[in-house]
């Protein structure tokens, strides 16, 4: 049986796929070169079809942007399609890191044990959105310090003396979108503004 034909077509679509792939997590040419080690010009030439793809090329491609080599090359699905994901712990708190590719904004679940509670500044580059999913989350931002419950947001540039954990009373669970280098989140839908009622 001559599997060719297939072998040629699932070639022919690794390109338009890498690109889909990279453009739809908003990733830049630039960073994933850096990520990778792969020259920009050797992976637009892959994108384009001008370079044919190879397992030297592809392995660090799928490992940048946390997929199987399966899903770059097109292979039929298999198997367990569960994601596990890895808590790293430090700093008192558990982090499971959500976002699995390269990019300016990083997304995490973090677990802040109730012992978390004595207050720490720190400063450091980028910008940081909150949201917590359950607990209280006490959050002290310059002079301010507030408890935030579940359901509430917080955002602010983590330029500014900062620190958040728990209250004391129970661990925290939140959810956190951070940019390493100051970017925020682009909110595309907003809700109408609220007519003013007549009279």
């Amino acid at each position: 049986m001559d599997h060719a034909p297939a072998i040629a077509h699932a070639l022919a679509g690794v390109g338009p796929r890498l690109k889909r792939l990279r453009t739809e997590r908003g990733v830049t040419l630039t960073a994933l070169a850096e990520a990778t080690g792969i020259s920009k010009s050797t992976l637009s030439r892959l994108e384009s079809g001008g370079r044919r793809p190879s397992l030297e090329l592809l392995l660090p491609i799928s490992q940048a942007h946390q997929v199987p080599l399966d899903e770059l090359v097109g292979a039929p699905e298999v198997g367990d399609p569960r994601v596990r994901l890895t808590p790293r712990k430090g700093n008192n708190a558990t982090v499971l890191p959500l976002t699995r590719q390269p990019g300016p904004l990083q997304s995490f679940k973090m677990i802040l044990p109730a012992t978390r509670s004595t207050p720490e500044l720190c400063t450091h580059e980028g910008y940081e959105w909150m949201y917590v999913l359950a607990g209280r989350l006490r959050l002290v931002l310059a002079d301010h310090d507030v408890v935030l419950g579940p359901g509430e947001v917080a955002e602010f540039d983590t330029r500014l003396p900062h620190w958040f954990g728990s209250t004391g009373e129970a661990p925290v669970e939140v959810l956190s979108i951070f940019g390493r280098q100051g970017e925020r989140m682009h909110v595309r839908a907003k809700p109408a503004a609220r007519r003013e009622s007549a009279g």
